[in-house]
């Protein structure tokens, strides 16, 4: 009933024991905390909390307009909503490092298991758009060591991104991807998240030049190809994220809905694609608040056929 019963401070500890077994975990996007309740009913290893999905929830573009408490007030609802870790999209920080240093904080009091900074200029783009432009290297490892100094769970996770494989720089490519990697993690960066690689050999050869975790980004659309679990085990991953194929889909089922009530002024053709109320009921744990109160769940829903 209610909210987790897994403490913040235990998820980051079972989240950090697997990462250490060296197996790939896999972090469906959640668009709100019911979604993250199915990826966890799913049998997925932990939630992802996409800025680009936080952004398009409020109707916004991702290029940094969303604030830290927007992005962790939202992270606190989907956090406590589930026993999965959740790792957030803490874009550049929301500012300087001494910003950065707040934003972990505020990240770790919202439950979170851990958050990436990336190495952007602001104001952001989206990682798979053009005319990215990075911050210079000490920039970059300023916000890293501020995160990692100001956290107080040591088993909070901090994640590095870089995006200069794809940015404006001239130095963009994947010697510079590498490059980067290895000083973020020289500031202290738990994981990396190289953004934008184009192929599993790139994904592989970022995998091999540090001895941290890494992270492949499975975003449609974008620079890098779809790849399979196993393709991305097989390269060295250890954490995919699927940041807003969720939202794609509903977004997607929303809007083919919306064209059929308009032409045929119902959806009674379409009751075979939607959640039954059952299953709603089922995710939310309704009944266990009927234990809590008798007064509250005080009816039966039939399913078809029954």
């Amino acid at each position: 009933m209610l909210y987790s019963t897994t403490p913040a401070a235990e998820k980051r500890r079972l989240l950090r024991e697997r990462l250490a077994t060296g197996e790939l975990l896999r972090f469906p996007g959640a668009f709100n905390p019911l979604s993250a309740r199915l990826v966890e009913r799913k049998g997925f290893e932990g939630v992802y909390i996409s800025g680009a999905v936080l952004s398009a929830d409020l109707g916004l573009p991702d290029i940094g307009l969303t604030t830290l408490t927007e992005v962790a007030g939202r992270g606190q609802q989907i956090a406590r909503m589930t026993e999965l870790p959740a790792l957030i999209d803490a874009d550049t920080g929301f500012g300087e490092p001494m910003n950065v240093a707040r934003t972990i904080q505020t990240l770790e009091d919202a439950g979170l298991a851990g958050a990436h900074i990336e190495d952007q200029v602001n104001p952001k783009r989206c990682g798979h758009l053009d005319g990215k432009q990075v911050v210079d290297l000490d920039t970059a490892t300023q916000r890293i060591r501020a995160a990692v100094d100001a956290r107080r769970d040591p088993n909070f996770l901090v994640m590095a991104r870089t995006d200069i494989r794809a940015s404006l720089d001239g130095a963009a490519g994947l010697d510079a991807a590498i490059d980067r990697a290895k000083a973020l993690v020289d500031a202290g960066a738990d994981a990396i998240f190289p953004e934008a690689m184009r192929d599993l050999a790139e994904f592989e050869a970022v995998a091999s030049a540090v001895d941290v975790p890494i992270l492949a980004n499975m975003t449609e659309f974008g620079k890098s190809d779809l790849f399979s679990v196993d393709q991305l085990r097989d390269a060295g991953v250890r954490i995919v994220i699927w940041p807003v194929s969720l939202l794609r889909i509903a977004m997607g089922a929303a809007s083919r809905a919306l064209d059929t009530l308009t032409e045929e002024g119902h959806l009674t053709g379409r009751l075979g694609e939607m959640q039954h109320r059952a299953d709603l009921y089922d995710l939310i744990d309704y009944e266990a608040y009927n234990r809590f109160d008798t007064n509250v769940f005080t009816f039966t829903i039939d399913r078809p056929g029954r």
